[in-house]
C-alpha cells in the first residue's frame, strides 16, 4: 500500500475532563491544513499548523514539534487492545498516516508530503493531559511501555497538506537512531542517551536538556 495522508487534523482549545485548564489536544479532521515553521517554542507561533491551537507552549509546539504524525495502524492496534474505536486525530495528531511505518523513522529523516517537506525530529512524550483525554487507566505507563509514539516533525518547506496526499521518504540519514530509541533515551536509558548526545543530531536545547539528566 502506498504511503498516504489518511486525515489532516486541527482543533481549537477545549475542556478536558479532570483538568482545570483548556487544551488543544482535541483534533478533528479538516479538508486541508497549511503548515509552516512556527519558530521557537517560547515566543514563537505555537503550532506549525496555521489555525491549530496549542495552549501549553512551554511543552508543545515550536520548530521541532511543528506537526505531529501518527500511523492509522497504531491507532488501530490501540483500538483493538482498548476495545474501542479511535477516530483519526484521537492522539492529538495533525497527520494520520496510512501505509507509512512512522515509528521506524530515523531522526533527521525527511518526508515529501503533498507540497511540503517535513523532517522527523523526535518522539511524543505522554503527559497528564494526554492521559485525561484518553480516560484510560494507567495510560501514561501503558503508552510508554508500548514505546511507539508517533513523530514530531519540523517544516522544512511550507505548504498545504490534504487527505490523500502521497508521503515519500526522500531522505533517510542511515545512522540507525530511530524514534523508539530516542524515546527510551528521553525516558532514562543512559546508554541510548549517550548515543544521541554524541550524535550531533539534536538541536542545542534538546541536547542540553538530555545531557543535564545524565
Amino acid at each position: 500500500m502506498p504511503a498516504v495522508v489518511r486525515s489532516v487534523n486541527a482543533g481549537s482549545a477545549g475542556p478536558v475532563p479532570g483538568l482545570k485548564r483548556p487544551s488543544g489536544i482535541h483534533k478533528r479532521p479538516v479538508d486541508s491544513i497549511e503548515v509552516r515553521d512556527p519558530g521557537p517554542k517560547r515566543g514563537g507561533l505555537g503550532s506549525g499548523v496555521i489555525g491549530d491551537a496549542i495552549i501549553s507552549r512551554k511543552h508543545h509546539g515550536g520548530t521541532t514539534q511543528a506537526v505531529y504524525a501518527v500511523a492509522r495502524e497504531e491507532l488501530d492496534w490501540w483500538g483493538e487492545h482498548l476495545g474501542r474505536d479511535l477516530v483519526d486525530g484521537m492522539f492529538g495528531e495533525n497527520l494520520t498516516t496510512a501505509g507509512l511505518e512512522v515509528d521506524t523513522a530515523e531522526v533527521g529523516e525527511r518526508w515529501q508530503v503533498g507540497g511540503t517537506l517535513l523532517e522527523v525530529c523526535g518522539p511524543r512524550i505522554p503527559c497528564a493531559t494526554f492521559a485525561k483525554h484518553m480516560a484510560e487507566r494507567a495510560w501514561v505507563r501503558r503508552f510508554a511501555e508500548r514505546g511507539l509514539t508517533g513523530a514530531y516533525l519540523a517544516v522544512v518547506e511550507p505548504g498545504a497538506i490534504r487527505a490523500g496526499d502521497a508521503i515519500e521518504v526522500v531522505h533517510r540519514p542511515g545512522h540507525g537512531l530511530r524514534l523508539p530509541a530516542y524515546f527510551r533515551a528521553l525516558m532514562g536509558d543512559k546508554d541510548l542517551a549517550a548515543d544521541f548526545i554524541g550524535s550531533g543530531l539534536l538541536p542545542q536545547v534538546e541536547h542540553d536538556w538530555l545531557a543535564a539528566r545524565q
